[in-house]
């Protein structure tokens, strides 16, 4: 896992570089500026002779700007910087390195400095292949005011390759949540990785993020204790199973399914056929009797339970008690893709979690919606994993989505926290909350998976994973990440519009394949 670090933590860490190791901040605004120089230039080499714009504020990030256009000069290049403020505002080291390119400027024609006083100062940026945002950095919070936001609304409708310094002027390095961004190509993030540029918002507008260091040991940071981190195809290869050579079906991890329902009968087929294709042995998926035949013709190799429906398509309280024995069998439940809201299935579900609260369970779709109204808070979820996309999670904790957004984290860990569950939040990117209060992101994945039926496939996937090897993080972990891999080799395949979670499923096999061979 690679750790990520709050804005707090990395500001502590530069204070002792300067105060107890005697660094001046002048040097690391020198090292960083190397790294952002050295960074972009490895993506533009291919380019001939572009022009780099800067757009620098009067703060460290705007010094940060000053010194990389030095460089940039320094090799050759045309450079355009606007600033905002007068010396007298600037930071102490984003004043030096402005001064120093100002004298250079006077003898470089090569360095234009234009001093910002309306939106119209910003059209010579139309000449810039490059355009590099050091207005505010990861210290500022909240919505953006004049002259910010107008700048940013501009610098984002011109054709050129955007990069932010350390992070886009206007996201929240600690929530990932911004009303207006610099919309980034590519994050140059300086000292550590900031969690806020890895999901919600930031992973969109940071675009693509590398970390550029400052000259700073990376030990300082061991003293601290990180809950948020990347996922890495190491941290995958620990859920695979490793399967005796005696083992049968029976040993290999026994998955139950309730799902399904006369209107959605294709999220029962999708979630039940994914565990056996994951591994596990044996599947077995409980369905209206009435209505069997909708499934029957499309399974081989899942066996079908069906229960007493009465003709009414759905499940009901009394088929819990009815599928007592299969539940008692199975090593995994997954409950939920297709069984519908009506009120009568809802209690079923509440009945199932209520009598079998020390079964692994897997809980997905309507059967999140029934533990919504505050329900949830009388049940006993520790052996429970949720996988509720982000409109489902606010619905289940009453809250609005707008307000999730804001701060994902927040309310990710206080559901954990709270209930003991694992949470699969599910989304771009999908964040895997722990009780022991880690959020573990995604960090693979495409827009192929905005699709009906992903959902139930990567449920089939948790269930069959966790069946065969009971520890529930890496069962998620790995499901999560093969899920998502599997999406983007089909895409690098194919276009990402005629992707199916059919295909989804079908290619786990090759995503398998591709993570071991990548890393052995």
């Amino acid at each position: 896992m690679i750790p990520l670090f709050s804005t707090k933590q990395i500001r502590q860490v530069d204070e002792y570089a300067i105060n107890r190791m005697g660094i001046p901040g002048v040097v690391l605004m020198e090292n960083a500026s190397r790294e952002i120089f050295q960074k972009i230039t490895e993506r533009i080499e291919h380019l001939e002779s572009p022009t780099i714009g800067f757009v620098c504020g009067k703060g460290n990030n705007g010094g940060d700007g000053f010194a990389a256009a030095r460089h940039f000069s320094n090799a050759g290049y045309k450079v355009l910087v606007i600033y905002l403020g007068t010396e007298k505002e600037m930071s102490e080291d984003c004043r030096f390195n402005y001064q120093v390119l100002k004298k250079l400027s006077s003898t470089n024609k090569k360095i234009s400095l234009i001093k910002f006083s309306s939106v119209s100062s910003l059209n010579s940026l139309k000449q810039c292949r490059i355009v590099c945002d050091a207005l505010l950095g990861s210290g500022s919070h909240g919505t953006l005011c004049e002259p910010y936001l107008s700048i940013i609304n501009y610098l984002n409708k011109l054709v050129s390759i955007r990069v932010a310094i350390d992070i886009p002027t206007g996201l929240n390095a600690e929530t990932g949540y911004t009303e207006n961004s610099f919309n980034a190509d590519f994050t140059i993030t300086l000292g550590q990785l900031k969690k806020g540029l890895f999901f919600g918002d930031g992973y969109v507008f940071a675009g693509e993020v590398e970390k550029g260091g400052i000259g700073i040991p990376d030990n300082l940071y061991d003293k601290f204790t990180s809950t948020e981190f990347l996922i890495e195809p190491e941290d995958v290869l620990l859920g695979l199973p490793n399967k005796a050579k005696n083992i049968h079906k029976y040993s290999a991890g026994k998955v139950l399914t309730i799902a399904g329902s006369g209107s959605l009968p294709g999220a029962a087929v999708l979630s039940s056929t994914s565990a056996l294709k994951i591994g596990a042995g044996a599947s077995i998926l409980c369905f209206p009797k009435s209505i069997r035949e909708l499934v029957h013709k499309k399974l081989n190799e899942v066996v079908v339970k069906t229960y007493d429906d009465h003709g009414r398509e759905r499940l009901s309280e009394k088929n819990i008690d009815e599928l007592t024995d299969k539940i008692k069998w199975a090593d995994v439940v997954a409950i939920g893709p297709g069984l519908g809201r009506a009120k009568e299935t809802q209690k079923a579900v509440i009945s199932f979690l209520k009598k079998f609260s020390s079964k692994l369970k897997v809980i997905d779709a309507d059967a999140i919606f029934a533990l919504g109204q505050g329900r949830y808070k009388k049940l006993n979820l520790r052996n429970s994993i949720l996988t509720p996309h982000h409109a489902e999670f606010a619905a289940l904790i009453g809250i609005k989505y707008l307000e999730l957004k804001k701060d994902i984290l927040k309310f990710g860990n206080a559901f954990v926290a709270r209930t003991g569950a694992h949470l699969v939040l599910k989304g771009a990117p999908t964040i895997i909350f722990t009780p022991d209060g880690d959020a573990l992101i995604n960090t693979v994945g495409n827009p192929a998976l905005a699709k009906f039926g992903t959902g139930d496939v990567l449920t089939g996937f948790i269930a069959g994973l966790l069946a065969q090897q009971k520890d529930v993080e890496n069962a998620v972990v790995t499901a999560v990440y093969l899920h998502s891999l599997a999406a983007d080799i089909l895409a690098n395949k194919r276009s990402k519009l005629d992707i199916l979670a059919s295909d989804i499923q079908n290619y786990i096999p090759q995503s398998i394949k591709f993570l071991v061979n990548s890393i052995v």
